[in-house]
């Protein structure tokens, strides 16, 4: 077996939904040298049969029991075959130029250890929700803000496995910001750098690990703060960022944290002000505790110039923080 050029790397747990739609896009990349491995993390529906449909020699299927996101992929950094590693979602979409973009551009730039770059994100039915521009582009400017903000959207970053080994691998005990940590331990590595193409269409869905992060709460983003500041999770810290979690791993918190943004973003980013009211109805009817879907929710009916003006001026505030 010849060892392929890029690893892709798809952790999946329960998305039999989405993930046909993921490996064909995978299927389709212009760049055809790659291995395509599934990590199914202890699924109880049907994604690994869906998986083994597809008859195509560079999809290999690891299965493990179900223990979480980080040590699915650290799994498949260790059976990974090729030096570039591309992390990809089985519930987003891949676009036809991903993969050979970042290989070239990797190539070209050995200093470097890392890329990204854009993406369009789509609510669980694949409507338009936004077009999402990287905050930091150039390697001084991610490291400038890497404290601050995570520079890339995980599931369309590129590097090289080797660095990732070097650092440990993902942090198992970072929760839900394993990546954000990653990048910051990567520092010492090498070059960092987002493309300024998109590379993936990213889909939200009520069942994602990803949360707008304004429903953690405050105590949530202090402590990961301290965290990325340190480098490291201490054990209390794990210990309070597990209670956090758990108390927000219901149905009715990750339902209304999906439908408030999907109506945040259809009447601030698209104004469709019926698909806003649509989704924050449902927001509203999921989680009724947040006065916010409320104002979005009135703030639906106003003309779209002036909730036009509204999104840039908070925008502009926001940025001067």
């Amino acid at each position: 077996m010849t060892t392929p050029a890029v690893t892709i790397l798809m952790p999946a747990y329960n998305v039999s939904s989405y993930i046909g739609e993921a490996v064909s896009s995978v299927l389709a990349q212009d760049f055809t040298d790659y291995e395509l491995l599934i990590i199914d993390d202890g699924s109880t529906d049907d994604t690994p049969e869906i998986v083994q449909l597809f008859h195509d020699p560079r999809i290999r299927l690891l299965r493990q029991t179900h223990t979480g996101i980080a040590a699915a992929l650290n799994l498949g950094l260790k059976e990974a075959r090729a030096g570039l590693v591309a992390r990809f979602d089985a519930d987003d979409i891949c676009l036809p130029g991903r993969i050979a973009s970042q290989v070239r551009f990797l190539s070209e730039h050995p200093d470097y250890v890392i890329c990204g770059g854009n993406a369009e994100y789509i609510n669980a039915e694949g409507e338009h929700l936004f077009h999402y521009k990287c905050h930091a582009f150039s390697h001084e400017e991610i490291v400038d803000h890497i404290y601050d903000q995570c520079p890339f959207i995980h599931s369309a970053v590129m590097y090289r496995r080797n660095a990732i080994l070097e650092v440990g691998g993902y942090p198992g005990d970072a929760n839900n910001f394993e990546d954000h940590l990653l990048w910051v331990r990567l520092v010492d590595k090498g070059k960092y750098a987002n493309l300024q193409q998109e590379l993936i269409r990213v889909r939200f869905n009520p069942s994602s690990v990803t949360m707008d992060e304004k429903w953690r709460g405050d105590k949530f983003g202090s402590l990961k703060k301290q965290v990325l500041r340190q480098g490291f999770v201490k054990p209390e810290q794990h210990s309070e960022l597990q209670s956090i979690l758990q108390s927000q791993d219901l149905r009715k918190i990750k339902e209304g944290a999906y439908y408030a943004l999907c109506g945040k973003k259809f009447l601030l980013d698209n104004h469709q002000p019926a698909k806003a009211r649509h989704n924050l109805s449902r927001a509203i009817r999921s989680y009724p505790l947040r006065w916010d879907n409320y104002a979005l929710y009135l703030l639906s009916f106003f003309p779209s110039s002036w909730i036009g003006w509204l999104h840039r001026s908070q925008s502009i505030q926001t940025k001067q923080r």
